[in-house]
């Protein structure tokens, strides 16, 4: 390649990525992430500085890793961590300023002998139907279009917009109209919406064709910090409490609407006080780290064992034999998750009814999770085989023989030359497989989904390991509290890297028998 091309190419590729950048920090302007908009304007700067001049020759190697590093990793447990001091959850998600407008355009109540609107329901183009924020596509009664949402009312551009003899809205660029099937499996959402105006009442849905125009019932006093329901009588008064609007008479009465805020460290302290969450958590972290080691010793033993077998030379057929033992490795882990799931069934499954066993596998705590660990070892003990296959090979046949002639048998050679040097090249991956073990939440999920639970009691079930427990905290349950679960989550992180360090420390140490 010549230099003018490859100097074309270079400054090309800066461009590019220059314009991405500014695309993005456009798009957090939007949003009104300021801090974010700074980060961004600052990561251009330092790409620019790096690759628009001659200098820093290292720096061009090293920042495209730094930046996926910080992007996919740093940027995940720190976002995590600043979660967990909040109590971002359901009835928590907005501002509070939000939280004061949705409760208000959620009280709008249809005006008497007001026209009505014209409505289609759309999403904005590109957006999937099933997911995606909904807006209301509206007709006024005088033919001008206009598009709704929870910002307001906005006009829309007459050109390119189609519309039925009615007014109804059939097709406007930008916009995905859903037909009646995809807006009656959003209806939760479509109820929810309530599109403010400019004089303090709201727009919304009736049906799926057709919108109103309404008044508040809930008003808000920024200087009392109160709102007001005039839909009652007396009219209800609702204050600030424990981030949600209660109701001043009756504090066992609040709007469902409540907003995130800093929390400190509450979310730690309630792991560790609260008696039920402290027991369930202590319980959950003893079987993690139980799960964790046997998983790593019992797969590392088996698959050493194996290698070893195959490492001598008089076993003929040793191509065959490998294909079939890294079969479980092959396929696809949630199957074989599912297949041993139906294999462990107390009335079909086929291990019962070889042994002739009645045991309830997957129904008690101590057969779930036996369960757990016949599966994991199943699993894993493939990969174990195949790295203890290649180290054992790496080992030079002149130091077992020097060993042989020195009197040892085969015992005392595999302990004191061939485990040493095995575990120079093992080490660090027993130390992978130990953190991917602690946070193994597929196979525990597919095989048991954390249960059996106790009782009436579901938020801990048997089996769970704090990943698991953390995923339904965050996702089950009527009342998801993401900020918790990001403390537990920080929590693993932190139990992991302590658990890790003596590892590494003890890995590096082996390097000496090299």
């Amino acid at each position: 390649m010549t230099k003018p091309l490859a100097l074309a190419i270079k400054w090309v590729l800066i461009v590019a990525t220059m314009a991405g950048i500014l695309w993005v920090a456009t798009k957090l302007a939007q949003a009104g992430n300021t801090m974010a908009v700074v980060i961004a304007g600052l990561v251009g700067m330092g790409i620019l500085a790096v690759y628009a001049t001659r200098r820093a020759v290292p720096l061009k190697y090293l920042v495209p890793g730094l930046l996926f590093m910080t992007l996919f990793q740093l940027w995940p447990v720190l976002y995590t961590a600043s979660l967990s001091t909040t109590n971002y959850g359901d009835g928590h998600l907005y501002s509070k300023e939000e939280s004061v407008s949705d409760i208000i355009a959620q009280s709008v109540r249809e005006v008497a002998d007001t026209p009505r609107y014209k409505m289609s329901v759309a999403t904005k183009e590109g957006g999937d139907p099933t997911t995606a924020d909904l807006v209301l596509l509206l007709t006024k009664p005088d033919g001008s279009p206009f598009v709704g949402d929870k910002t307001g009312l906005q006009p829309l551009p007459a050109t390119g917009v189609e519309k039925t003899p009615v007014g109804k809205i059939t097709k406007a660029p930008g916009y995905t109209i859903l037909n009646a099937r995809q807006a009656n499996a959003r209806s939760k959402d479509l109820s929810a919406i309530a599109v403010p105006t400019t004089d303090g009442g709201g727009i919304k849905p009736v049906g799926l064709s057709e919108a109103f125009e309404g008044r508040a019932t809930v008003t808000y006093d920024a200087n009392a910090d109160k709102l007001t329901d005039s839909s009652t009588q007396p009219p209800t008064v609702y204050a600030p409490k424990d981030a949600r609007w209660v109701n001043v008479a009756d504090p066992t009465v609040s709007f469902p609407q409540g907003w995130k805020e800093s929390v400190g460290l509450a979310n730690y302290t309630r792991i560790f006080t609260d008696p039920t969450i402290r027991s369930g958590f202590l319980g959950i972290f003893v079987w993690n780290v139980v799960f964790a080691i046997v998983s790593v010793l019992s797969t590392f033993l088996l698959g050493m064992l194996i290698a070893l077998l195959f490492n001598d030379p008089r076993l003929r057929g040793k191509a065959v034999y490998r294909s079939l033992l890294i079969l479980p490795y092959a396929l696809p882990g949630f199957v074989t998750a599912l297949v041993w799931k139906g294999m462990f069934n107390q009335d079909y499954g086929i291990i019962n009814q070889t042994l002739g066993l009645g045991v309830d596998w997957l129904g008690t705590s101590a057969g779930a999770k036996a369960a757990i660990l016949i599966t994991n070892l199943w699993l894993g003990f493939p990969y174990m085989f195949i790295v203890c296959t290649g180290a054992l090979q790496s080992i030079p046949q002149d130091v077992r023989e020097a060993a042989t002639i020195d009197g040892a048998n085969a015992f005392r050679t595999l302990r004191s030359i061939i485990m040493p040097l095995l575990l120079v090249a093992v080490g660090p991956l027993l130390l992978a497989s130990f953190a991917f073990n602690f946070n193994n939440f597929g196979l525990i999920y597919l095989l048991t989904k954390g249960g059996p639970f106790n009782g009436a009691d579901t938020s801990i079930g048997s089996s769970d390991l704090l990943i698991t427990y953390a995923f339904r905290l965050a996702f089950s349950g009527s009342a998801p509290n993401y900020g918790f679960a990001a403390a537990v989550s920080v929590i693993i992180f932190l139990l992991v890297a302590l658990m890790s360090i003596p590892g590494f420390r003890r890995t590096k140490a082996l390097e000496e028998v090299n």
